[in-house]
């Protein structure tokens, strides 16, 4: 364990002191553990010396060298290993091995996504680590959990998404123009899952400050998207009948989805009868706002059919930015529906500080996004970014394990260490 420094001025990060020996790649692990570094946490993220994590090389697009202009590491390792330290040791040797190990000795955390199994033939599975190292908190990430008729089988977002529920009601419905199953746009299944696992470890670590014991965290994707089903799930399971795709409709409000404008489209989320009629007071709908049909939200869902157009027809009639105004005018939220570009230029994200800029030591300077979680007394510090393969090496055996350069440099000709100058 580290111990954190802090000054009067500079209070200690909510995680300063815990070190996290991240032995995972690509999304869902990486999330979880960028979570971890965010909050103060030491994270040593292990990568196989020949070309390291999997999404190092997922481009274009690339960042670049700033004097030579060669590809270094593609933006989506960028987008989740901020703030970690990379050592690049060769797990399937015997030697890499004994240095795992010995790190793990020096941690209380280990985090993994490799398959069911996978690294007890490395002597790094949680019954090896936990007989020898009882307090290490051990979280596994995997497609499918540690049990199960499945639990064998590889997991990739896409798949779970499926799988799990997400794309049947993601898209329009079969019978429209576009219909068919669709996942979402970004990786949720993976994202969520780091979440969950990064939330599952603190608990574990509050178990641990109570009892001195860790133990195994078991996060698997397909539980975390049928968990994260939400509503869906409910009204299967409440009526026996599997909900569908409804394009941007909602099947518990109504009206909620976008609107055609003179110009665009616009959101409308009106989540209750008081926002609908002043709603339909700006849009001039005042005597249908009191048609028996539309009163509630429950009769506003069984006769969407009848409302929607009604309101499209007027919605038509102004621009985005001018129905925007006027819903914001009355309480109601609206908004437009932004391309990424104008995500980052909005007035309000740009308020909040979520496009960050970190010191690369090959890019220069490379863009990053913010953490959300916003605490008063102890603010997040963005000081290192998403490192070069081996960046660390040196410097974590040499500090954490009490290694020599002599060894180090021994090691690194034996082949299963890298170190990147």
């Amino acid at each position: 364990m580290t111990t954190p420094t802090a000054s009067p001025t500079t209070p200690a990060a909510p995680l300063a002191g815990l070190r996290v020996l991240d032995l995972t790649r690509i999304l869902a692990g990486p999330w979880a553990t960028q979570n971890l570094a965010d909050l103060g946490a030491e994270v040593i993220k292990i990568e196989h010396p020949n070309g390291g994590d999997d999404t190092r090389q997922m481009g274009p697009p690339f960042v670049r060298d700033q004097h030579s202009g060669e590809l270094v590491d593609a933006a989506y390792f960028l987008a989740a290993n901020r703030g970690k330290q990379s050592v690049a040791i060769d797990i399937a040797t015997p030697e890499g091995q004994k240095l795992v190990r010995a790190l793990a000795a020096r941690c209380d955390i280990l985090v993994e996504n490799f398959k069911v199994g996978g690294l007890a033939r490395y002597g790094l599975d949680y019954a090896t680590l936990h007989a020898e190292l009882p307090r290490l908190v051990y979280c596994s990430i995997t497609g499918f959990g540690q049990t199960g008729p499945y639990k064998q089988r590889a997991g990739y977002d896409y798949l779970i998404q499926g799988m799990g529920g997400l794309m049947s009601v993601t898209g329009e419905p079969d019978d429209k123009p576009g219909g068919g199953p669709q996942r979402a746009g970004v990786a949720l299944a993976d994202v969520m899952s780091g979440m969950y696992a990064a939330l599952g470890i603190l608990a574990a670590m509050r178990h641990r400050d109570l009892t001195g014991i860790g133990q195994h965290l078991d996060i698997g994707m397909l539980d975390v998207q049928v968990a994260v089903l939400v509503n869906q799930s409910m009204n299967y399971l409440t009526t026996g009948k599997a909900p569908t795709r409804m394009g941007n409709g909602h099947p518990n409000i109504v009206p909620y989805q976008y609107f055609p404008a003179s110009d665009g489209q616009f959101i409308l989320a009106v989540g209750n009868d008081a926002q609908f009629r002043r709603v339909m007071q700006v849009l001039g709908l005042e005597a249908e706002a009191a048609d028996p049909r539309f009163t509630t939200i429950a009769l506003r869902v069984a006769n969407r059919d009848a409302l929607l157009p009604l309101m499209a027809e007027r919605t038509r009639t102004r621009t985005v930015d001018e129905w925007v105004a006027a819903m914001e005018s009355v309480d109601v939220p609206c908004g437009p529906i932004n391309t990424i570009d104008r995500v980052f230029a909005d007035p309000q994200v740009k308020a909040r500080g979520m496009q960050l800029t970190l010191a690369h030591k090959r890019a220069g300077e490379i863009p990053s996004v913010a953490n959300p979680m916003r605490f008063s007394e102890t603010p997040i510090r963005y000081e290192n970014a998403p490192p070069l393969l081996g960046q660390h090496t040196r410097d974590v055996l040499r500090r954490v394990l009490g290694a020599s350069d002599a060894e180090i440099a021994e090691w690194i000709a034996q082949g299963f260490v890298k170190e990147t100058p």
